[in-house]
């Protein structure tokens, strides 16, 4: 009988934990696949959604498929959604694309479902605000955005308000001011407000960016509103805190994420987003035949107690590191504790161009244009997967391998 490694997921931690787990196997010369070991990926589809490009322009374009590539590693995949996880029994519940059960065992698990954003439950922000958070919401927003032009020129029409100014509000505030001067027109008197409810814009990007990130904001048009929160959305604006009312058409959220719900059936030990605490292996405290990466685990990742952050920077390597101890573990092998000490931020800041910062105090390293291109070059490069080649694919999978972006 086979002895089976199920990953759920096929984000960024998911698609590397299914290739590192490949490689260990193929480094102690043991066969994948029917009556060996088995390594299946299940996810709703077989892409990965770029997510860290959606405010970008045209996002139906922001995905990649990965079938090719796991064929090439070896890797089994199954389309489902996963529904239940039972860790006693080592077997999940799963739903296919037309909504019949079907159940798989396993004898290592590892989740790594990811993340979504958080709307609070405010009058109006279910049915009146859109999010760049998913591939088809960016899309909804894309389709949006371009039919304003249909409409008649009005305040509301032409203002957009970006709720959330950390990272990703501001990088879709700055992408808006170009996009929606080509959709409307140069002449249009377009508006962009950021609402933010800290006192200082990016308040989780720290100092370090902040006087880059305020220039651009300046430079762009982009207005903020600081220190103040939303209390209410409906189809022609919004009110905040301070009890300004801001006419707007189109409302996009970005403020809060929250780990996939899956994290709640594994283990009662978890963050306030939700994120599972996890040894530095990455094995769920509580659950020892379970691994988590990406943005369901609480990782720790150098020896100052910094922890991993929910992006793409931190799922990729997290992943290749969960895939590897994964296997290891079925194997009897020693794991491997989870390292990336290296710690870089590059924020797009739209046509302006773009901040780069190295280290937890996010010293500025580029800015403006070459900044810019770097930003390009990560997101147009370094976060897709390799070529589907076995031998590429498990050399790319190798933990020990630098990646910062």
């Amino acid at each position: 009988m086979s002895q089976k490694i199920l990953v759920i997921g096929s984000g960024f931690a998911g698609m590397w934990s299914a290739l590192g787990a490949a490689r260990v196997l193929e480094e102690q010369g043991r066969a994948v696949g029917y009556g060996a070991i088995d390594i299946t990926l299940i996810s709703p589809e077989p892409v990965l959604h770029m997510r860290p490009r959606l405010h970008e322009k045209s996002p139906s374009a922001m995905t990649t498929p990965l079938l090719p590539l796991l064929e090439a590693a070896g890797v089994r995949y199954v389309r489902g959604h996963v529904t239940q996880i039972h860790t006693d029994d080592k077997n999940v519940d799963a739903t296919d694309e037309n909504g019949l059960v079907f159940n798989l065992t396993y004898d290592k698990l590892v989740l790594t479902t990811g993340s979504k954003l958080f709307r609070p439950p405010l009058p109006g922000v279910g049915e009146h605000t859109f999010s760049i958070d998913q591939v088809d919401e960016a899309c909804e927003l894309d389709v949006h955005l371009a039919r304003l032009a249909d409409r008649p020129e009005s305040i509301g029409r032409n203002t957009v308000v970006v709720v959330g100014g950390g990272f990703t509000g501001i990088e879709i505030a700055c992408e808006l001011p170009q996009r929606l001067s080509g959709i409307l027109g140069d002449d249009a008197d377009v508006n962009v407000v950021v609402v933010e409810q800290a006192s200082d814009i990016g308040p989780d990007l720290g100092p370090g960016p902040r006087p880059v990130i305020i220039q651009a904001l300046a430079d762009l048009g982009i207005k903020c509103r600081l220190g103040a929160s939303v209390v209410s959305v409906d189809a022609d604006g919004l009110y905040t805190s301070t009890g300004e009312r801001i006419e707007s058409q189109t409302v996009i959220w970005t403020g809060g994420m929250r780990a996939s719900s899956l994290t709640e059936q594994v283990s009662t030990e978890r963050d306030r987003l939700g994120r599972l605490h996890v040894s530095r292996d990455l094995r769920v405290s509580g659950a020892s035949d379970v691994f988590a990466a990406g943005d369901v685990a609480l990782a720790v990742l150098d020896d100052h107690g910094n922890h991993a952050m929910m992006s793409c920077q931190h799922a990729m390597n997290m992943g290749r590191y969960a895939g590897h101890n994964v296997a290891a573990d079925l194997l009897g092998l020693p794991t491997l504790p989870y390292e990336q000490p290296f710690y870089v931020t590059c924020l797009d800041l739209g046509s302006w161009g773009a901040v780069y910062t190295e280290g937890w105090d996010r010293e500025i390293k580029l800015v403006g244009d070459e900044a810019k291109a770097l930003k390009h070059k990560i997101n147009s490069e370094w976060i897709y997967p390799p070529r589907p080649s076995r031998t590429d694919a498990l050399a790319s999978a190798d933990p020990a391998r630098k990646v910062v972006a």
